[in-house]
């Protein structure tokens, strides 16, 4: 049987449960997007063209909910326009299951979810949905949960393998984590919210021949937000430590945001964040470089994502100072976030002198308009102007060129189907 078939009967029986049950929802997001990428994530060299293309996410959200169970099955197809022919009977990425979970209360304060999720915490530095990525971020744990009036407690554990193997593998997991465990802890006074995480990352290695070893790495620290009126600020602190493939881990981060809202129409702010890295000429084998871990990093430094989305691991750091301007107008917002980067540690040039610690500065704009309540249309222009030690630093393109990146983006998100009925 295809899986569109035992998708399309998946359909149907919970549509027939649903009719005894308190409640289920069925819905579909489709959201093509356009990108044109000059020099996008890494300044564009020489010689080189510019590219374009279409991707396109498509979801199908199944919820049901009745008294303390509640269940969500996604499933989601991701292609880029053409990446499969006119007449093809299969399709290039298939279709994957996104989230597929149940969530039972245990009582009036606790409840576990247990299945494919969505992890996503705070301001998503730390952990994050990557809703950008068409593709997202999902987990395979379980969480239990405690919420009291004005708290909540979260314990999260995972543990994965690549197959159901029969004996130990002799080759290390290398897919994801091997384990996690984390407990997150939010609190509020007023208008004033802290959150506390603790977070344990276990990756395995091969640290001798036919010899796997699990190494853990923990990140730690505090978030916390104050809304008042016009005024809203934001700071962060986190730090790491444990082990990576044998090497120790001493890392930190740092972020502060103060935004106010000048009238209702316009809001400005001043945000800073710092990240450790390590100096070029350094070589001990600590790691120092702070890693953002599962962070929805696209919404952080820049949207041209030069930094932390895929790359910039183990290296200089990162500097950022950055301004928030927002506009909005009925139906339309606007938005202008300017950085300014700089590296907070050594660079060294080919002749193993000392760089300018400045990397570049982008400038985001990016512009909303709310069709109606199931079709929204965004679109967004940015551009790095690089300085020769962000060549020096990303080993690729020229600073000289024009780096600059647009894209266009639709999102179709109807409701398919709702029923509310008691047994």
């Amino acid at each position: 049987m295809s899986l569109l078939k035992k998708i399309y009967l998946s359909l149907l029986v919970l549509i027939s449960v649903a009719s005894n049950a308190q409640e289920f929802e069925a819905s579909l997001q489709l959201r093509p997007r356009y990108e044109y990428r000059n020099g996008y994530k890494n300044l564009i060299s020489n010689g080189e063209e510019p590219t374009s293309f279409v991707s396109q996410r498509s979801r199908l959200n199944l919820n049901y909910n009745y008294e303390k169970l509640k269940t969500k099955l996604t499933f989601q197809n991701i292609r880029t326009w053409g990446d499969a022919s006119t007449t093809t009977t299969t399709d290039k990425n298939g279709i994957a299951v996104f989230e597929a979970w149940a969530q039972y209360e245990l009582n009036s304060k606790w409840y576990t979810r247990v299945g494919r999720q969505v992890l996503s915490y705070d301001n998503q530095r730390i952990f994050g949905e990557i809703d950008w990525a068409q593709q997202g971020q999902s987990h395979d744990a379980v969480v239990l949960t405690f919420k009291p009036t004005n708290n909540q407690l979260d314990l999260g554990f995972a543990f994965n393998a690549n197959a159901e193997n029969v004996i130990a593998p002799k080759t290390p997991y290398t897919i994801n984590y091997k384990s996690m465990q984390y407990a997150w802890y939010q609190t509020k006074f007023s208008r004033v919210k802290m959150s506390l995480l603790f977070l344990n990352t276990g990756y395995e290695f091969e640290k001798s021949s036919n010899n796997l070893e699990v190494d853990f790495k923990q990140t730690f620290g505090t978030y916390l937000t104050f809304k008042e009126k016009k005024w809203d600020i934001n700071f962060a602190i986190y730090g790491q430590s444990g082990k990576n493939t044998d090497k120790k881990v001493n890392a930190w981060y740092t972020g502060a945001f103060v935004g106010y809202g000048f009238t209702d129409n316009f809001k400005g702010g001043f945000g800073y964040e710092l990240l450790s890295g390590k100096d070029q000429n350094d070589n001990s084998t600590v790691i120092k470089s702070f890693s953002p871990i599962f962070g929805t990093n696209h919404a952080f430094n820049g949207y041209m994502d030069y930094f932390y989305v895929g790359n910039h691991q183990n290296n200089i750091g990162l500097s950022d100072a950055y301004l928030k301007l927002n506009y909005t107008r009925a139906k339309w917002q606007f938005n202008l976030t300017p950085h300014f980067f700089s590296a907070p540690n050594t660079v060294l040039d080919s002749g193993s002198k000392k760089m300018d610690s400045y990397l570049g500065t982008e400038i985001d704009f990016t512009a909303s308009y709310t069709v109606s309540k199931e079709v929204m249309a965004q679109a967004g222009y940015s551009q790095i102007f690089g300085s020769t030690t962000l060549e020096r630093v990303k080993n690729i393109g020229s600073a000289a060129s024009t780096n600059n990146w647009i894209w266009l983006m639709v999102s179709f998100s109807p409701r398919l189907f709702t029923s509310k009925k008691s047994i």
